[in-house]
């Protein structure tokens, strides 16, 4: 036999073959419906009409059904008459009956009909007399709710079983509680440490997490155990994915991976076997990694929310999980890596030592690391020469990893669209606007007097910050109309720190009233463009009264509970609650009187900074400079520390004591009326 014929391999056979057999049990429910049921040619007529019939010679013969119908069948001679015309007109050519009934009708008893039936024919000879038959019929209907259902309930079971399996032959039904987890290879994942940028701590945790696995002996034969899980927290799109997928390119042993939802089943007890399954195959594998991403599907605090006496799937799966991390069975040489973006929520048991031994922050880069991310992602893209990554990465403060790829994608799809040969420097700046602010609206009407309220309730917030020292000075401000932050929005770079001086706090609330202060001045009136603004500014205010102790009237006392609800009691009495509101309301007075006086001593400047912002919609740092010179301090912006690379950012030690600063503004935009919206690109902006 010819070796190619030998090798053609033979049609399989469909995996969803189920779908074939569905389709020959239609046909046959059709053809069962077609033979059984009642022919639509058959007409319905009553007993008197009938008689009349039986008188003329017309009727060949009648069939009683099941004692309620009769059937009339008429002779060729009948039909030829024109008062049967129309049955003969209806008759279909495509009738698997050989003989039809031409009227029907329904009767009381057949006994009364038969009576009826001999006294009209009994002046009729014996030979003429019609005949009768009687017959007892099973319906199709009847048929189906007796037998034919059994045949539906088994046809649906069987495929209920196939779907449950996710096809293929074997009863796989009984394979649901096997585990879900996807195994790679050293050979499969491609990614490698190379490839993660601005991660360095978090980098440097899991490559000796990889050291681990390759060199075990150097560390056992000193004593110590390799660790048994590393969970990885951070917000998301930071980057905790593609740090495992490191992990799994660099380890170059068998790595595991699933999500946390994929233990979750409708069955009960389904989880808790997928989670034995899992471990049991690595356990085979070892030494290996475990991956487990979005970990708080299952792992969330036990006994909140679950009633009384109730079984909850979730916690057996969590128990489950638990026993296997370290029980009395526990083996060496497998690791769980873990993802979440909610480490409150996590069960404390999972979180002890001996389970999860690390926990890795995995937090939004700074200035440096968006530059490394930048340098990575703009590696297969075609640039010009004109793009920077440094100043890049001075433009999208507060992005994390996954968005300042969006913004390298979106800046390689504007120049494809505006047909350029390579990505450019203003690409990017209208990826970073698109990615913040959203679509350009190029036909939304503004009115003049509405752009002229936004452009000095932004040049009001520059100018504000830009003679304030502790302020964070302005990056970029756009009065662009776009979908999310509707009239535009601004941009600060905020120094890298962790923690805020009372002074510090005192100018980033003036700087966010700056705007609110700006068209009381110009205008002498308000709007609703500053409802952001005071948002903000409330929420620092009460903060610095009632939770860091900065003022001198309530002391040096906390309320903060980040646990307490919204509806639980406060923990101070109502004189004290009242003595806050007015320190809080006398302390953004203080400072909105401040802000006023200062835009009223530098009005040159506002007036210069809005009306180029009216000429040119968006302006930067160094426009600023050129307009209204630098900033009366020694100290350079952060900006210009990083562009200029004079300065190296300031690195401050912190002790290991828990410091809850509020972090200063990095992203603010503007919505319809010109209002500030949140701090970070990805928070929804607010339109009003």
């Amino acid at each position: 036999m010819d070796q190619n014929k030998r090798n053609i391999p033979k049609n399989p056979m469909p995996k969803n073959n189920y779908q074939v057999w569905m389709l020959v049990a239609l046909i046959l429910v059709v053809v069962g419906l077609a033979y059984f049921s009642k022919s639509s040619t058959t007409e319905t007529t009553t007993l008197h009409e009938f008689k009349t019939m039986l008188k003329d010679g017309d009727v060949e013969e009648i069939t009683i059904v099941n004692n309620r119908w009769v059937e009339v069948v008429l002779n060729n001679k009948a039909l030829q008459k024109s008062k049967y015309s129309k049955i003969q007109q209806e008759r279909s050519p495509f009738s698997v009956v050989t003989k039809e009934p031409n009227y029907r009708f329904q009767i009381a008893s057949a006994d009364h009909f038969l009576k009826e039936f001999d006294d009209t024919q009994s002046d009729i000879p014996e030979k003429d007399k019609v005949p009768y038959k009687v017959e007892s019929r099973e319906s199709f209907g009847t048929w189906f709710m007796s037998t034919g259902f059994l045949f539906v309930l088994l046809f649906g079971f069987w495929f209920l079983m196939r779907r449950m399996a996710g096809g293929g032959a074997g009863g796989q039904i009984f394979n649901i509680g096997k585990s879900k987890a996807q195994m790679f290879d050293a050979n499969h994942v491609k990614v490698t440490f190379k490839d993660v940028a601005g991660l360095d701590e978090a980098k440097e945790e899991v490559e000796e997490i990889v050291d681990f696995l390759k060199n075990s002996k150097k560390y056992t034969d000193l004593g110590g155990k390799i660790p048994k899980g590393v969970l990885l927290v951070g917000p998301p799109g930071t980057g905790k994915t593609l740090l495992a997928k490191a992990v799994a390119g660099e380890a170059g042993v068998p790595f595991f991976s699933m999500s946390g939802s994929d233990f979750v089943e409708m069955f009960v007890g389904v989880g808790a076997a997928r989670v034995r399954d899992l471990f049991k195959q690595a356990k085979e594998k070892a030494p290996c990694i475990i991956f487990i991403d979005e970990i708080d599907a299952i792992g969330r605090s036990r006994g909140k929310g679950s009633m009384p006496g109730s079984n909850d799937e979730r916690e057996n799966t969590l128990n489950s999980l638990l026993v296997e991390m370290d029980g009395f069975g526990t083996d060496s040489g497998v690791i769980i890596l873990a993802a979440t973006n909610r480490p409150d929520v996590l069960d404390s048991a999972l979180m002890r030592a001996g389970r999860f031994d690390r926990q890795i922050s995995v937090d939004k880069p700074d200035i440096n690391g968006r530059e490394q991310i930048f340098n990575v992602h703009l590696k297969p893209i075609k640039v010009s020469k004109d793009v920077n990554a440094k100043e890049l990465a001075t433009q999208t403060p507060g992005f994390a990893g996954a968005e300042l790829a969006n913004v390298c994608n979106e800046a390689a799809l504007i120049a494809a669209r505006n047909n350029k040969p390579a990505v450019e420097m203003d690409d990017f700046m209208a990826a970073i606007d698109r990615v913040i602010g959203g679509l350009e609206k190029k036909n939304k009407i503004i009115s003049k007097e509405e752009k002229r309220i936004v452009a000095y309730h932004e040049a009001g917030h520059a100018v504000t910050g830009w003679f304030l020292e502790h302020a964070n000075p302005l990056v970029k401000v756009s009065i662009v109309p776009r979908g999310v932050a509707a009239l535009g929005y601004a941009q600060y770079l905020p120094k890298e720190q962790y923690l805020n001086t009372t002074e510090e706090m005192m100018d980033e609330i003036c700087m966010t009233l700056g705007g609110r202060a700006a068209e009381e001045i110009i205008f002498g009136r308000i709007s609703t463009g500053a409802l952001s603004d005071l948002e903000r500014t409330t929420k620092m205010a009460y903060s610095m009264v009632s939770i860091y102790g900065m003022n001198d009237k309530i002391g040096h006392l906390s309320f903060y509970d980040p646990n307490r609800s919204e509806f639980s009691s406060r923990p101070y009495s109502e004189a004290l609650a009242e003595k806050i509101d007015e320190e809080v309301k006398n302390l953004i007075d203080a400072m909105y009187k401040r802000t006023l006086a200062l835009l009223r001593d530098h009005s040159d400047a506002l007036e210069s900074l809005a009306q180029q912002l009216l000429e040119k919609e968006v302006l930067y740092q160094s426009d600023l400079v050129k307009l209204i010179g630098e900033r009366p301090f020694d100290k350079k912006t952060v900006y210009q520390e990083f562009t200029e690379g004079t300065e190296e950012a300031k690195v401050v030690e912190v002790e290991a004591t828990e410091v809850k600063a509020e972090q200063p503004s990095e992203v603010k935009s503007e919505t319809s009326t010109g209002e500030d919206s949140k701090e970070t690109p990805d928070t929804p902006k607010e339109e009003v």
